[in-house]
């Protein structure tokens, strides 16, 4: 039982201290944080746990986007179903494309996902415009209806939803990296041969982390999509596909907490910076530059040693004591 609430107890203390930024940051910051939060935790468990570094994250936020947004503009206004709906397209687009992707590895995976980032970028800015509305967008925000217990049309509470879903998310993925899949998915990053010898196939373990990391990453389109009651073309640009590998390793790569901090720090920098100097990607730049140089840790990695000795050190002076 102990050993249980051990195992919760990080995520309690990681959301509840989440949970009390609200206080002291804008809802809008604090919004943003929990929903890209979400869109990097797929990018961290591909690049960390089976090596794959993925440049076409934003055509899966798209893809949930769009079919949360199709469901709210065309067809209905709840937006618990549109959310299913654009989970749903999330892992369809995944199952699809998964089986061709996972195949290739290193630079030509992160290209090939890169070149689906501009298809999808095109294929709703230009091709399907007449149903996506092309750069003017899907503009359903009064079409959202109010929902019970927590009405998710209005900013506050769509906070408390968020966060409820992140630790949900943070909690399956805790539980994925304790499992033989966890340990197998590492193993295909380290030693694909070992893992074969031993009997399991490493493209079924590719795959299926390929189509849950991807569903995670429409789960956090179809966020955004509801939060902003719009979504456009611009969700998906080629421009912004580096954005969650840079919270990724900024963060800490693989780490479960590694997408949250790296979240709070760089959304932090962009607000802080950005007012004081126009190119404040050339500060984050030279930070990720220093963060490299210092062991690839992340902020995460190199915190998290420091954190263990100071527990260490207290439990050994309470039993001292």
């Amino acid at each position: 039982m102990f050993e249980a609430f051990k195992w919760w107890r990080g995520l309690l203390i990681a959301f509840g201290l989440l949970a009390l930024m609200r206080v002291v940051v804008p809802l809008p910051f604090a919004n943003e944080v929990v929903i890209f939060s979400i869109y990097t935790i797929g990018c961290s468990f591909l690049l960390g746990r089976v090596g794959f570094i993925s440049f076409g994250q934003p055509a899966y936020l798209a893809i949930g986007a769009y079919g949360t947004g199709f469901y709210l503009f065309y067809f209905g206004t709840n937006p618990f179903v549109g959310l299913l709906v654009g989970i749903a397209a999330g892992f369809v687009a995944a199952a699809i494309v998964g089986p061709l992707f996972v195949r290739l590895r290193s630079d030509y995976f992160a290209l090939v996902n890169l070149a689906l980032a501009v298809i999808v970028f095109y294929l709703m800015q230009k091709v399907l415009a007449d149903v996506t509305k092309g750069d003017n967008g899907l503009w359903f925000l009064t079409n959202i209806a109010s929902t019970p217990v927590l009405d998710i049309s209005r900013p506050d509470q769509f906070f408390i939803f968020a966060t409820l879903v992140a630790f949900f998310v943070w909690a399956f993925y805790k539980y994925l990296d304790d499992t033989l899949f966890g340990a197998c998915c590492l193993a295909t990053k380290i030693n694909e041969d070992k893992l074969q010898f031993l009997g399991y196939s490493n493209f079924k373990v590719r795959l299926l982390a390929f189509v849950i990391a991807n569903t995670t990453t429409a789960l956090a389109g179809g966020l955004y999509a509801v939060y902003l009651g719009f979504v456009s073309p611009d969700m998906t640009s080629p421009a912004r596909a580096a954005d969650p590998v840079i919270v990724t390793i900024l963060g800490g790569a693989g780490t479960l907490y590694g997408p949250l901090v790296g979240t709070i720090a760089y959304t932090g920098m962009k607000d802080v910076i950005s007012k004081l100097i126009g190119n404040w990607e050339l500060f984050i730049g030279f930070l990720l530059v220093f963060i490299m140089l210092a062991g690839e840790k992340g902020i995460v990695g190199t915190i998290e040693p420091w954190l263990k000795r100071i527990v260490s050190r207290r439990k050994a002076g309470s039993r001292q004591a």
